[in-house]
């Protein structure tokens, strides 16, 4: 699909200085760029590609001044990276504008849908299955019985959603990613074999949620494991039964959740953090990726290491683990002398 530069500016609310009919119908880089491409510049140490970039149109500032010869059309607007980034979610809104159902696939009797939605080939709609309008669900999907999927969320290929879990509105699922998987439960016998304990919970996503290619996130054991509205997960991050992760959290990829823990709203948790079960995290929390997590942690916090200990004492004491050969060493002359 091509748009000219009056129609992107349009979009941008910016002004067009060049010719308004150049058309583009991709993007790139600045330093890549080609003909037929948009680009832009925010950072000014790529003002010179700007002069020599091959890109037919470029995103600049109002403030931005020429001061030699350049071909490309410019779109001026207040914030280049801003409006760039609004450009990019135009952008994707419409190459994953499908709509339809597509063939084979299995939808139950009992299943409902809103309007302009889009099912891929080869999907499985359980009973009383519930979707809601505008909401993608991409091939090689299983929407196991009992779900509910709120208005515009978009389910990418091969996601697995089990029975009674509750999807919100403006969802974004990736592929690989698994929903309601029994959790991690088991008591040993007498003879010391282990006995499954039944996870008959569910798991609730609430709204604005991104969950990232390749995330499980178990069932409860009895209630609900809670995805809280604006919660944004990376790719490959486990999360146990009856865990809670609050509000506007953000989780790094590969970070692992033990069973019961809550994570509270606003924190900011690196790769492969790990958190033991039955633990509370309190809101603004900070973590370094590589923490390990076997303590509660009061709001505000901000942790690094494994096992975890506050970030400043941890730096203060690095100071120390790099200078331990040379300690050692003079610790051993003074021993010597005495």
């Amino acid at each position: 699909m091509k748009f000219t530069a009056l129609q992107i500016a349009e979009l941008l609310n910016g002004t067009v200085d060049g010719d308004p009919e150049t058309e583009v119908d991709r993007l790139a880089k600045i330093e890549e760029g080609t003909e037929g491409s948009l680009t832009f510049l925010s950072n000014p140490k790529y003002t010179s590609y700007i002069y020599s970039t091959n890109a037919s149109i470029a995103i600049v500032s109002d403030e931005f001044s020429i001061d030699q010869e350049i071909e490309t059309t410019l779109i001026r607007v207040k914030d280049p990276y801003k409006a760039f980034s609004t450009l990019l979610e135009y952008y994707n809104q419409v190459k994953l504008n499908k709509t339809g159902i597509e063939q084979p696939n299995f939808i139950a009797a009992s299943a409902t849908f809103g309007e302009n939605i889009y099912l891929g080939a080869f999907t499985y709609i359980g009973e009383n299955v519930k979707i809601g309008d505008d909401v993608k669900i991409y091939p090689n999907t299983y929407i196991g019985d009992n779900v509910t999927i709120g208005d515009n969320t978009v389910i990418f290929p091969g996601v697995k959603i089990y029975s009674e879990t509750t999807i919100g509105k403006f969802c974004v699922i990736h592929a690989g990613v698994v929903v309601g998987a029994d959790g991690f439960g088991f008591s040993p016998n007498d003879d010391g074999e282990y006995h499954k304990v039944p996870q008959i919970g569910n798991v609730i996503v609430e709204d604005n949620v991104d969950i990232g290619a390749g995330t499980t996130i178990d069932r409860a054991t009895l209630g609900s494991t809670i995805i809280r509205s604006g919660v944004k997960l990376d790719n490959q991050i486990q999360i146990a039964h009856n865990v809670e992760i609050g509000y506007n959290t953000a989780i790094a990829a590969q970070t692992g959740i033990a069973g019961s823990t809550k994570i509270g709203k606003n924190c900011l948790i690196g790769g492969q953090v790990g958190f033991a079960g039955h633990l509370t995290i309190g809101d603004r929390v900070k973590i370094q990726a590589q923490s390990g997590i076997g303590r509660n942690i009061a709001d505000d916090e901000v942790i690094q290491g494994s096992p975890a200990f506050g970030y400043g004492d941890f730096n203060k004491s690095y100071v120390h683990f790099k200078n331990l050969p040379k300690i050692v060493n003079r610790l051993n002359k003074i021993e010597k002398k005495i």
